[in-house]
């Protein structure tokens, strides 16, 4: 375990260091002068202009640059921003919350309901299955912002059970209801995905045989559901639910832009639009970070969940 654990460590700083350099060269690769970028559209004086350079070290060598940029980043420091004129550090660490609000509730909302009708059309069966594969073809094909356009206009424009967008709250109650829609419409897709999941690992071990041993020798059914079919289940559920949820961090951009959730994700469109590259350099490497981090809990927890898969790994390092 302690091996396997500082190679998945070693690879997830390989990985953020190739992002790191990728993230840095689209920079120098997108086109136009990046000065120009740095004035959105100003004139300056030539003199200006050999001054920015200067700050901002764009007559160093590319890989001195990077090298600069990196050195920063290590200590904390992803620059400044070029559309709010502060520290990129402190502007994203002032959204964070309310992103990781937004993305816990929905993955919340992505394991409850999820899980609870896969296990409910796999043990039911009949028409409740009918109804929940019908229901999870129709999520499953609805993107996040199609799922924000009808949860406005029904539950805010038309039922005004919910505040529209750009409402926030003050309290954690109050900001709980005002990310109510948002929450619901970035675990829409993923709810649906994760039940059909769930439902297909559940069938499957329902028809092993060790379940029908303990069916004939009289275990209640109760027992014999969690015993032997939903705790040998959650191993696949645990593996892909975990990578759904990671997910989570990238759709986050497409449902605060809808419903103007002052979080990372917006701030990321803002920040694109505006060509503001040292808060979309930080953001992306965040978002990969966090990405890698999820699945590496999903590998850790995956084992813990179904033993049959730590036999299996141990076998492979031996």
């Amino acid at each position: 375990m302690t091996r396997y654990l500082l190679g998945r460590l070693l690879g997830l700083a390989g990985v953020l260091l190739a992002t790191s350099f990728v993230v840095f060269s689209a920079v120098h690769l997108a086109p136009g002068d990046p000065v120009s970028f740095l004035l959105r559209g100003h004139p300056a004086t030539p003199e200006a202009r050999v001054a920015i350079t200067a700050q901002y070290h764009l007559d160093d060598p590319f890989l001195t640059q990077y090298l600069k940029w990196l050195g920063g980043v290590l200590h904390g420091d992803f620059g400044r921003s070029v559309q709010f004129r502060q520290d990129v550090g402190t502007l994203v660490g002032s959204r964070l919350p309310s992103t990781a609000l937004l993305v816990g509730y929905a993955a919340l909302l992505v394991c409850v309901l999820g899980v609870s009708a896969g296990v409910l059309a796999a043990l039911r069966g009949g028409w409740l299955d009918r109804v929940v594969l019908v229901g999870t073809g129709i999520t499953t094909a609805t993107p996040p912002f199609a799922s924000a356009l009808v949860l406005v206009s029904v539950f805010s424009v038309q039922l005004g059970w919910f505040p529209g967008p750009g409402s926030q709250g003050t309290g954690f109650g109050e900001r709980l209801h005002h990310l109510t829609l948002p929450a619901v419409a970035l675990a829409v897709t993923l709810t649906g995905l994760l039940a059909r999941v769930t439902r297909s690992s559940m069938l499957d071990e329902l028809g092993r045989e060790h379940v029908e041993v303990a069916r004939s020798r009289g275990v209640a059914e109760r027992a014999v559901v969690r015993r032997h079919v939903l705790r040998n289940a959650l191993g696949p559920i645990v593996t892909v639910g975990g990578a759904m949820l990671a997910g989570l961090l990238v759709s986050t951009s497409i449902v605060e832009t809808a419903f103007n959730v002052p979080g990372v994700g917006s701030l990321l469109v803002q920040s694109v639009t505006a060509k503001d590259f040292p808060v979309v350099q930080a953001i992306t490497l965040l978002t990969v970070a966090g990405f890698v981090l999820v699945n590496l809990a999903v590998d850790l927890l995956a084992p813990l969940v179904d033993p049959r898969l730590s036999l299996t790994r141990r076998g492979g390092v031996a």
